[in-house]
């Protein structure tokens, strides 16, 4: 069968190309069409657009972009009309896959979102575009299965979260190895920092950042350089200080860091799946933030600390997000109690996620979907 897929960014590239791999499992027949990224590609998916030509952050980017966007648009309506596939997939991404799965709908073609759009968060009344225009839904958070069936009478599937199997199936890494191939310090712990995958969210936090590292000279800093982003472009961050810098290496930086300064969003969750304590961070657009202050009902901002229902782990939202404040943060999850506690909440975690097998029970549903 065909399936056509559709992803908008890096953590959907990630679970985009696990779901590729599992539905080539399922389906020996399968011919896969995506929007994605180079993890897609390299799994078996022929890629249609690079997420990097799509990736725009916050409201305002989006409406300086909205060309672009909107060419993106016709350009998908007409590459899905060219390939004519059994099922589309939409993972995550949804100002783009909503759109996409109206049209789609219209035009005949069966409809599954994996990876659901985070309604939950804001804009809550685009439930009715999904129940109006996706077949079936495979959800990934624990919380979303009684958000979508008990709030709004509409089905899904729960299969666990995605994140632990990718973390589970990776390769053994040689520290030494690794650490003398980026320059990094034999002895020293590391706190990793990650400031986000976009060029507007990096230049937003890796400064705050960075503004730590002479308070804990003991500590090896090293930045997790996103894929999307050319390696130039941290030149003038790194410039002048000891600051190491990985590219397309950030689960190998985890499995070793001691702690993590992390830009909200599904890196928060990864940090806590290899055990890092963490402080998140996050700071915006004046305007933008505005607009997300008064549309976005969450208590929490870090996924970890909606699935768990309570803080634990500190979460930096814009003017709390100084060096004074972060130094503060920092200090306190490097030793002493905070620590301790943040390790036992996150074992509890991992448990509240479901376990593994999460691509496998999606490919299953889907092709089960395309096939109906």
């Amino acid at each position: 069968m065909k399936y056509y897929i559709i992803a908008g960014e890096a953590s959907g590239d990630l679970h985009g190309s696990n779901l590729i791999k599992s539905l080539m499992a399922e389906d020996s027949n399968a011919q896969i069409r995506c929007w994605g990224g180079d993890l897609m590609e390299q799994a078996g998916g022929t890629l249609v657009k690079h997420y990097k030509e799509m990736a725009f952050m916050g409201f305002l980017e989006v409406l300086m972009n909205l060309n672009a966007i909107f060419k993106n648009i016709a350009f998908c309506k007409k590459d899905i009309h060219s390939f004519n596939p059994d099922i589309i997939v939409f993972i995550d991404y949804s100002g783009f896959n909503l759109r996409i799965a109206k049209w789609a709908k219209e035009n005949g073609y069966r409809t599954n979102y994996y990876i659901s759009p985070q309604i939950w968060a804001s804009r809550e009344g685009r439930i009715e575009k999904i129940k109006r225009d996706i077949d079936a839904m495979q959800v990934i958070l624990p919380f979303e299965k009684d958000f979508y069936e008990s709030k709004h009478n509409y089905p899904v599937n729960f299969v666990g979260h995605p994140l632990i199997d990718a973390i589970s199936n990776r390769p053994e890494l040689n520290e030494t190895q690794f650490r003398t191939a980026f320059e990094i310090d034999l002895q020293k712990p590391i706190i990793a920092l990650l400031p986000g995958s976009r060029k507007q969210e990096v230049q937003k936090m890796l400064s705050v950042m960075l503004s730590t590292t002479k308070e804990f000279p003991e500590y090896e800093y090293v930045i997790a350089g996103a894929p999307s982003l050319e390696t130039e472009f941290y030149g003038p961050f790194l410039e002048g200080s000891n600051v190491k810098m990985v590219k397309n290496r950030t689960y190998d930086l985890l499995s070793i860091a001691t702690a993590a300064l992390v830009t909200s969003g599904t890196a928060t969750l990864e940090t806590a799946l290899f055990g890092v304590p963490q402080v998140v961070c996050y700071k915006a657009n004046w305007i933008s933030y505005q607009i997300a202050k008064r549309i976005i009902s969450l208590e929490y901002i870090s996924l970890v600390n909606l699935i768990m229902k309570k803080e634990v782990v500190t979460e930096l939202i814009q003017n709390n997000l100084n060096p004074s404040r972060l130094k503060k943060e920092l200090k306190a999850i490097l030793s002493g109690k905070k620590r301790e506690e943040i390790l036992k909440d996150y074992k509890i975690l991992q448990r509240t996620l479901g376990g593994s097998g999460a691509s496998k029970k999606a490919a299953s549903l889907i092709v089960a979907n395309a096939k109906s």
